[in-house]
């Protein structure tokens, strides 16, 4: 698919460096930090990757079946590329790369290499060929939902009279590392009363109180597919207007659920939930978009946006995560992973959206 695009555009090679199109593309997961890591893609060419010796048996284990090239520290990776990249094409006028994670320093060197060459971003692309997920990455991410909900009910078991915020998110990532999980898909979110009104709030040394929203947010990794997972749940009894924010975001997310449909616009979903928010008096608390696609990468494209037209399509996995944050109230999100089907979409989180109230 890929070297098909590059024959319509005339792109001799793409040289493809992020961790997550790395992975994408040779089943090999790996986070080099300052080292070159890479993937080059021809027409017709043989495509070879390139990453640390240190690294190379990992990548053999991974099965990509193509050449791996290994280098030590010493050695200059880019004159490595350029020979490797010699052996199968005479020219190149052309070169796909990820303009949004190639950095000045590895464009310089791309341009020392290949002077004369311009540059075309891969990004729309991969986006598109990453957005529709077949049945082994479907299968994945279910198994990554599953242990996200698992994670949810850890969380409620450990919500305790005077117990912070980060002790309820140790016992949470605890819990995990026993069922084999390696990685969260993000810093891992504990908020209690006040503190959840900030929608991307740091979990510190609040000490959950009675009459608290306790607000969750975390994924689980398997296998490099994400899930992520937002859940508000009462300890004890809480206000009127708690209550009140608490139902007319899962009407808003229900709703938006409700109106994901092959066809359908992003823009359209996205308004279905804000409207609903918006018609409650508390539109200017709803900060942030609906949703984002979901896979290697914890946010991928689409964005739910109330001006993305993008239409959904079968094999999309995207979040719905409506929310309203009232500074010195409350902040109440509730988010769950969703598969697009031919008639809607299946909904791969489990754990239970009514109002979960904690004695």
């Amino acid at each position: 698919m890929l070297s098909q695009w590059m024959k319509e555009k005339d792109i001799e090679m793409s040289f493809l460096t992020s961790t997550e199109s790395v992975f994408y593309l040779s089943g090999f997961y790996s986070d080099p930090h300052e080292r070159l890591l890479g993937v080059a893609v021809f027409q017709e060419e043989e495509p070879f990757l390139i990453c640390p010796a240190m690294e190379k048996e990992d990548a053999k284990k991974a099965g990509w079946p193509y050449e791996i090239i290994g280098y030590s520290d010493i050695e200059n990776q880019w004159e490595i590329v350029q020979k490797a990249v010699s052996k199968r094409v005479n020219k190149v006028t052309q070169i796909g790369i990820e303009k949004e994670h190639m950095n000045v320093e590895r464009y310089e060197e791309l341009t020392k290499l290949f002077p004369g060459t311009s540059f075309v971003s891969a990004e729309e692309k991969l986006r598109k060929l990453r957005m529709v997920k077949d049945d082994k990455e479907l299968s994945t991410i279910k198994e990554a939902c599953a242990l996200a909900d698992y994670a949810i009910e850890v969380g409620c078991s450990e919500i305790k009279e005077g117990k912070t915020e980060l002790e309820v998110l140790a016992a949470i990532e605890f819990a995990l590392k026993k069922k084999g999980v390696a990685a969260m898909s993000f810093s891992t979110m504990v908020l209690t009363g006040a503190n959840g009104a900030s929608p991307h709030g740091n979990p510190g040394q609040t000490k959950i109180q009675k009459g608290d929203l306790v607000l969750f947010d975390l994924g689980v990794v398997v296998d490099g597919y994400c899930s992520d997972i937002t859940r508000t749940v009462a300890y004890g009894d809480i206000s009127d207007k708690q209550r009140e924010i608490y139902d007319t975001v899962l009407k808003a997310q229900l709703a938006a659920v409700e109106a994901s449909k092959p066809g359908v616009a992003c823009s359209e979903v996205d308004l279905t939930a804000r409207k609903i928010i918006a018609d409650a008096g508390y539109g200017e608390y709803f900060p942030h978009r609906l949703g984002h696609g979901l896979g290697i990468s914890v946010h991928e494209y689409p964005s739910l946006t109330e001006t993305n037209n993008l239409l959904l399509e079968k094999g999309m996995v995207y979040t719905i995560e409506p929310g309203i944050y009232v500074p010195g109230v409350a902040g109440v999100r509730i988010e769950d992973d969703v598969y697009v089907t031919e008639n809607g979409v299946e909904i791969l989180t489990k754990f239970p959206k009514e109002l979960q109230t904690i004695r």
